[in-house]
């Protein structure tokens, strides 16, 4: 097995936390600490815990725990996601971009945790 960067989950996150990233660099700078800060925090540790999965697999239930947060923090970034669309920091078509990956990192990370032993859980 590779290491946590041949991770398809570990690259969508990256993707969805940098462009988050480039796209809050626009934000309001009253939102610098609160929006701005969480949506960012939030999609980076989606992807931090990917790693900390990763490094757990030997221990199934460390694993799946691990991306269990992952997931909440993914759905974390979904909710900061609708934030900034109510808000008109974002467009629509931006938002339907961001949302659908962390979409596709939210199935990604079900099936892991469905199928742990098909990323080294255990062994």
């Amino acid at each position: 097995m590779g290491t946590y960067k041949d991770l398809l989950l570990y690259k969508k996150s990256f993707t969805l936390a940098m462009e988050i990233f480039s796209v809050t660099k626009q934000f309001p700078k009253e939102e610098t600490y609160s929006l701005t800060d969480q949506i960012r925090r939030s999609s980076r540790s989606a992807n931090i815990c990917s790693i900390e999965a990763y490094r757990k697999r030997r221990y199934p239930n460390h694993f799946i725990s691990k991306l269990s947060d992952a997931d909440m923090e993914n759905s974390e970034t979904q909710g900061w996601l609708d934030f900034s669309l109510a808000c008109k920091y974002i467009t629509q078509e931006t938002y339907k971009k961001l949302h659908s990956l962390s979409d596709e990192i939210g199935r990604i990370i079900y099936y892991m945790i469905e199928n742990p032993g098909k990323f080294g859980a255990g062994e």
